[in-house]
């Protein structure tokens, strides 16, 4: 049973996470060119993109079953959590494939690691759920794993469509090198 503190979160998290399909929609129809190609770092990019839809339609799902009045949530969360670890085994063994599984897919790597790590947890959750129905401390577990995925999913579509990276390794690396090259 979902609680009635969490009903209205799930209720606007299946708005959002429908809201952020359409919008994963748009962003591949404008990358369209880049996922079609039969490149191996156009591998890299339908890995994002399927990484995005993977994150978001786990969100969608868990939120529209947890809005059915039953005890619903525990195995659409074990069932979709199963689904997600599934589709990370793919990818790795995509990146495997394309023979990309090297340092510069590490990153592509850890994003799907934090994805099958949030599933998994997502999977024991939704098994306590399903063991103990009244467990509202694994209802809300299972609602920040929603959030978990949103971010997820936002991330790997920011970098589909090409969104600049500032991260704190970057401009520290960038900086060095300019005063480097400003001392020559």
């Amino acid at each position: 049973m979902v609680p009635d503190n969490v009903h209205e979160f799930f209720l606007g998290s299946a708005g959002v996470a429908g809201a952020l399909i359409g919008l994963l929609f748009v962003a591949i129809s404008v990358s369209g060119q880049r996922l079609s190609e039969a490149t191996a770092p156009a591998q890299v990019h339908r890995i994002r993109a399927s990484a995005a839809l993977t994150a978001f339609i786990n969100a969608l799902v868990v939120s529209l079953f947890a809005l059915i009045p039953g005890r619903k949530i525990g195995p659409t969360s074990a069932i979709v959590a199963v689904l997600g670890v599934i589709f990370v085994m793919a990818s790795l063994l995509s990146l495997i494939r394309q023979r990309q599984a090297h340092w510069s897919t590490l990153r592509e790597s850890l994003f799907l690691v934090g994805l099958v790590i949030a599933f998994v947890i997502q999977l024991i959750t939704g098994i306590k759920v399903i063991a103990h129905p009244s467990d509202a401390s694994a209802v809300n577990t299972i609602a920040v794993l929603v959030v978990v995925c949103f971010l997820i999913g936002i991330a790997r579509s920011w970098e589909l469509i090409g969104g600049p990276s500032i991260g704190l390794t970057h401009e520290v690396t960038a900086l060095v090198r300019q005063r480097s090259a400003d001392a020559d």
